[in-house]
């Protein structure tokens, strides 16, 4: 295969690089058509394939031009390639087994094609897989996916529990399980339940109190918790209702409580031998995960919980654990701000494990939970000039737009920025930038580079689930 590269001085001996390395694979051409690779016209690109025999060119994915009329004058296809040269040997490597975009940069439409693959594989082997048993459509245990369980805790105080509900499901939870305190009440369970009736997903109860049990099992799909305390009680219940629940150790052990379930009737068992927090036995308890003849329940979100770290990679790190152990179901929470998010996290991460079935590490997958630090560094080449000034501080006092200030603020997954009480709401911080302009809401340099900043701010808030203040710090 013949490959053009064209490529510009700045990045000459990073692309030469990278070609040196694929000389047995491919016949690759790199040619100097300016300072900048982005800067290639659709003419430079045209004089250089005219002629020539070439299977294809590939363009820096920096390039804004439209190529096409070239590809229809010499028949070569043009492709866009990585954004950054560094990436070019990632793209050469899979090139002869993957087509590339002729609009969208390699490393993005490569991270992507490898993404939907891996999500198809995911689906593909869920499908295929045996299970224990199946709740409302999900199958539970044997080969099949880890299962993630999100709770609302006090499910009876919250007036937006279907909304709730809905987003828990959105963000990719099996289960959602309603949590019920000790003020709560049959009547407060029912009426939960009952405002849900026009949700599909599976539901799960979570209280110890049987009267509270009893008044869930009309919609319920899974009780938390059955002990010794309450199998008595409510457990012949359960049976008769068909529902799944999840045993827990209590004064009995695990296992006598696995037995009294049992003999109460209910088939569809989970066993939960209670995950303990950081400092309060969590490797400890890891041992405590036996082999028993039941689903495994792994309450990962009340470590993470109780743990002062970002939740990105607490998650994926307790999803480890779990699909070391064989639990079937992953419970997670998001009752503090700095887990909000988890959800979404925990499906992630339980997704990589899915993948994981061919391989020691969950590593490559195409899924990742890479939030802020990038998997690998881009080295560019260095910036080039011929002097330099320090910048010097900006002046304390500020000279206002005589157009008048303009807000800024974060709605859901929206930035919204007002002017003299007309509001531009937006999910990119330069589309709400340019209407402004277009607007005529701003006259002064200053402020517009002052806007971009905190717009931009606004977004990486959005996009990181931080809260966001005007000329606050990130």
């Amino acid at each position: 295969m013949r490959i053009l590269l064209p490529t510009g001085l700045a990045t000459v001996a990073i692309v030469k690089a990278a070609a040196e390395r694929f000389r047995g694979r491919y016949e690759i051409d790199v040619v100097v058509t300016g300072e900048i690779a982005s800067f290639l016209t659709p003419g430079d690109l045209l004089r250089l394939l005219s002629g020539r025999d070439y299977d294809m060119a590939v363009v820096s994915g920096m390039c804004t031009a439209s190529f096409a009329d070239v590809e229809r004058e010499t028949g070569v296809p043009v492709y866009r390639g990585p954004r950054h040269a560094a990436d070019l040997p990632l793209v050469l490597g899979v090139l002869d087994q993957v087509s590339l975009s002729k609009t969208v940069p390699a490393d993005d439409f490569l991270a992507e094609t490898r993404r939907r693959e891996a999500c198809r594989q995911v689906a593909l082997r869920e499908a295929e897989a045996d299970a224990d048993f199946i709740i409302r459509g999900r199958k539970i245990g044997g080969g099949s996916r880890m299962k993630v369980l999100a709770e609302i805790m006090d499910a009876h105080r919250r007036d937006d529990l279907a909304d709730e509900v809905r987003r828990f499901f959105a963000d990719g939870a099996d289960i959602v399980d309603l949590g019920f305190g000790f003020d709560a009440t049959p009547g407060d369970v029912e009426r939960c339940f009952t405002a849900l009736e026009e949700i599909e997903g599976a539901l799960a109860v979570d209280t110890q109190d049987p009267r509270l049990i009893a008044a869930a099992l009309s919609r319920a799909d899974l009780v938390l918790s059955l002990h010794e305390g309450n199998i008595p009680v409510v457990g012949a219940a359960v049976a008769d209702a068909g529902v799944a629940a999840v045993v827990v150790p209590r004064e009995r052990t695990l296992q006598e409580n696995l037995a009294a379930a049992t003999e109460a009737g209910i088939s569809c068992l989970i066993a939960d031998p209670l995950l303990q927090p950081v400092g309060s036995g969590l490797t400890g308890s890891l041992s405590g995960f036996p082999h028993l003849p039941c689903p495994l329940f792994f309450g990962a979100g009340n470590v993470v919980e109780l743990l002062d770290a970002d939740s990105t990679g607490a998650n994926a790190l307790l999803a480890g654990m779990a699909h070391e152990v064989g639990a079937a179901i992953i419970f997670t929470s998001e009752h503090s701000d700095k887990t909000r998010g988890s959800v979404a996290e925990m499906r992630r991460a339980t997704d990589m494990m899915a993948l994981m079935t061919d391989r020691p590490y969950p590593k490559d997958l195409g899924l990742d939970l890479l939030v802020l630090k990038e998997k690998r560094r881009r080295r560019e080449p260095p910036l080039e000039y011929g002097s330099v000034t320090d910048a010097y501080p900006a002046p304390d006092e500020i000279v206002y737009d005589p157009l008048g200030c303009i807000r800024i603020g974060i709605e859901e997954d929206c930035i919204v920025a007002v002017h003299r009480g007309r509001a531009v709401r937006g999910r990119h911080w330069e589309d709400v930038f340019h209407t402004l302009l277009a607007n005529g809401s701003l006259s002064r340099l200053d402020h517009a580079a002052y806007l971009g900043k905190e717009l931009f701010k606004a977004e990486l808030a959005i996009r990181l689930r931080r809260s966001f203040e005007q000329d606050g710090p990130f």
